[in-house]
């Protein structure tokens, strides 16, 4: 955990790399919005390139002229994704145009700790183990939001359900390697 003079304002790390605060913005645009939601995308622009090119986008979102110079990363949310698609699946289908520098997705899932997966039984179908783990005890909510560049940089953010708090957030470029994966196959 970070000493509250190492945070920002938004609570964000202020040491934090630019795909990191950007991960760590989206983690708490979702957070504010609650839990049990669906799955958001992102779009990340370049910043600075933003307000250079939309300059009236960029004051309407905020953006704060103080930090030009620093390399940031603005995201922007994108339309709902289609209800009962598989997330592999639609995410297969999305391509970006050259303005945007990198995507980040947020979405709920369960998860079990290291000591349970041995449990698991083998030769489940997908439903079904999606059922077993939703019946295990020791299962646990979380909210991941992953961010992907096209020059390969990875973030991932994590926040379990049970501790709600940006001070609880766990980050790491490699947490969450597959949704990782899918989100840099959107590039190719």
């Amino acid at each position: 955990m970070l000493p509250m003079s190492n945070l920002s304002s938004s609570g964000t790390p202020m040491a934090a790399s630019p795909l990191t605060r950007a991960c760590l913005e989206i983690d708490e645009y979702a957070a504010g919005l609650g839990w049990d939601q669906p799955a958001r995308l992102f779009a990340l622009v370049d910043t600075a390139k933003l307000r250079k090119q939309e300059p009236r986008l960029a004051t309407q979102l905020g953006l704060d002229q103080d930090d030009a110079g620093k390399t940031q990363y603005t995201p922007i949310e994108q339309d709902e994704l289609p209800a009962g698609t598989p997330l592999d699946k639609f995410l297969g289908t999305v391509a970006w145009p050259d303005a945007v520098v990198g995507c980040a997705l947020t979405v709920e899932r369960l998860m079990l700790p290291p000591s349970a997966e041995a449990a698991v039984p083998t030769g489940l179908s997908e439903k079904e183990l999606a059922k077993w783990v939703a019946g295990h005890p020791e299962r646990q909510e979380v909210r991941l939001t992953v961010a992907v560049l096209r020059d390969g940089s990875r973030e991932s953010a994590v926040r379990l359900r049970e501790k709600d708090s940006a001070s609880e957030v766990l980050t790491g470029a490699g947490l969450v390697p597959g949704l990782a994966e899918a989100l840099a196959a959107t590039f190719s």
